[in-house]
């Protein structure tokens, strides 16, 4: 089963993600997309390290998520989160085709249907439209890349204020 778990920053998604993965019983492959470019980051990946099993695997992943995803062990995987892991993307300092690392991803969540996949995403297109060229398009390809999985998950849930609210798919 493909979950997409969207919200706000500091809404519980990510907390979300990790109760259902947990409350599977199966091995957990944890893939981080986060890169600690500074010590408030830093800080940041250490909570939520510390909020993890000690015995989920993780994997980082902040350019080839597909890769990862591909290679991640049966279980479920839990990917946390596409928004930094587009972020990563799109500040890159080289050239880069981000459209080609979409589509990669969205080939390697078709071909592990079969697997329980849980993706965190932010919903960023709720508030007002952001000043300077790479902050619009950030926002305008996280909503792109938001839809682009949404059409593929058996169940999508948007986050508020900690509680889930069931967009696609059969509340439980």
């Amino acid at each position: 089963m493909l979950t997409l778990i969207l919200g706000g920053a500091r809404s519980g998604k990510s907390r979300l993600a990790l109760q259902r993965a947990d409350a599977t019983g199966k091995p957990v492959c944890f893939i981080a997309t986060a890169h600690a470019h500074d010590a408030e980051m830093a800080d940041r990946i250490a909570r939520h390290q510390a909020e993890r099993p000690a015995h989920w695997l993780t994997v980082e992943a902040p350019l080839d998520l597909a890769g990862a995803i591909s290679s991640a062990p049966t279980g479920v995987v839990v990917v946390d989160c596409l928004t930094l892991w587009l972020t990563n993307w799109l500040c890159r300092p080289e050239p880069h085709d981000f459209s080609s690392a979409r589509a990669a991803l969205l080939a390697a969540l078709e071909a592990r249907r079969a697997d329980d996949i849980i993706l965190v995403s932010n919903e960023t297109g709720l508030g007002i439209i952001p000043l300077g060229a790479l902050t619009r398009r950030f926002v305008d390809e996280a909503g792109w890349l938001n839809q682009d999985v949404a059409r593929i998950a058996d169940e999508v849930i948007f986050v508020a204020a900690g509680l889930p609210l069931t967009l696609k798919g059969d509340p439980r």
